[in-house]
């Protein structure tokens, strides 16, 4: 599918529909099994009686786009790991799945292809790269514009300016094995082999055991507050730098559909991206109902991070700071770049192919992106 940007023409019911869907939902839940009863509105028989979006991780701020589309009155299944509920009047539901830990640390590309009820996954730039000769997809919207990733430090230990001070450290830089951006930083020299330590169990132990003399990563709309907050044995403030800034140009939560059901899943996509991109700029706009579920989710589903509103509403002011969440180069929120995807697989194919992974040749931005769904009059104020 050719990158493309074009103006949908929204029906009137679809635009009242889509503005009750960003604000609330009624309290019934709904599941690909179990559908809630609810009226017929301009998504039925188009779109899926549940749209269901798997994301990469828990429920966060970060991936807080799919549980806006939701609204506060949705059910927590927390056998199933997901949250639930009619899409505003559109007539159908939509169920958001947790990721990580609730799939069993799969790949939302890969789940989506074991689990064909899914109907949108988060896949990042660099997953798709990679999983294309196995589990092809095409991102549809990008709530986020940058990758929120980082490397963290204790100020105290290390003065460090710029990516080119990391490597002069020497310090070892905790993260969990598997994640691309390390190997590219390596690649690029800015940090070096003996400094990568795949040990990182998404806790502060090692980082507070060692006094901050090690570096680790984070999200930058996570980590740096919950680390100077909510951490007991540290409550100092970090420093850190964007991974963006040292040359990761991808875009970290695509909401993609399988490749090959692009063409007949496009109805249902003209009328639901909009509706995610509006989702999107809600959000930042005001977030406390959806920060409030994000709180809700965390208590009833336990065992990840802990989430409280302070470190949500810390994480929307980091995200519109850094421009994590901001207008495409159009002005349009949710667009992808295709000169940034192109300039991915040109950065990630070598180092993917040195792992044994096969990248398909010829690839190109417009066989893991397309814009055409996108609707450029959605922005952020």
């Amino acid at each position: 599918m050719p990158m493309s940007l074009h103006r949908l023409a929204l029906p009137l019911a679809l635009i009242g529909a889509l503005s009750t869907a960003c604000s609330s939902a009624s309290s019934s839940g709904a599941s690909p099994d179990k559908t809630a009863s609810i009226a017929k509105g301009p998504l039925s028989g188009i779109c899926p009686s549940t749209v269901v979006i798997q994301t990469d991780w828990l429920a966060t701020a970060e991936r807080a786009a799919a549980y806006q589309l939701v609204g506060p009155n949705g059910k927590v299944d927390a056998k199933k790991g997901s949250y639930s509920g009619p899409l505003g009047s559109t007539g159908v539901n939509v169920e958001v799945r947790l990721g990580g830990p609730s799939i069993g640390f799969q790949p939302p590309s890969a789940q989506m292809y074991q689990d064909k009820s899914i109907y949108l996954a988060y896949v990042a730039t660099d997953v798709a790269i990679q999983s294309q000769a196995k589990f092809p997809t095409t991102a549809v919207v990008a709530p986020l514009n940058i990758d929120p990733q980082i490397i963290m430090w204790d100020p105290a230990t290390y003065t460090i300016n710029s990516w080119t001070d990391v490597a002069r450290t020497k310090a070892k830089v905790l993260y969990t094995e598997g994640l691309s951006y390390m190997d590219a930083l390596v690649a690029k020299g800015l940090v070096t082999k003996d400094q990568k330590d795949s040990s990182f169990d998404g806790t502060p132990s090692r980082f507070v055991a060692e006094k901050g003399k090690v570096m680790q990563q984070g999200y930058a709309s996570n980590e740096p507050y919950r680390w100077e907050h909510d951490v007991t044995s540290w409550k100092k403030p970090v420093k850190y730098l964007l991974v963006h800034d040292a040359g990761w140009p991808v875009y970290p939560q695509g909401l993609a559909v399988r490749s090959g059901e692009l063409s007949k899943d496009s109805a249902c996509l003209k009328k639901l991206v909009p509706m995610i991109q509006k989702a999107q700029a809600d959000y930042i706009k005001d977030p406390s109902a959806t920060n409030a579920t994000l709180v809700k989710i965390a208590t009833e589903i336990p065992g990840g991070p802990p989430v409280t509103a302070a470190g949500n509403a810390n994480a929307v002011t980091v995200m519109k700071q850094l421009k994590i969440v901001a207008n495409g180069p159009s002005g349009t929120l949710g667009t992808f770049d295709p000169a940034r995807v192109d300039a991915s697989i040109a950065l990630l194919k070598p180092i993917f192919k040195a792992k044994g992974v096969t990248v398909p040749d010829g690839l190109k931005a417009s066989d893991l992106v397309t814009n055409e769904f996108i609707d450029p009059s959605i922005s952020l104020g």
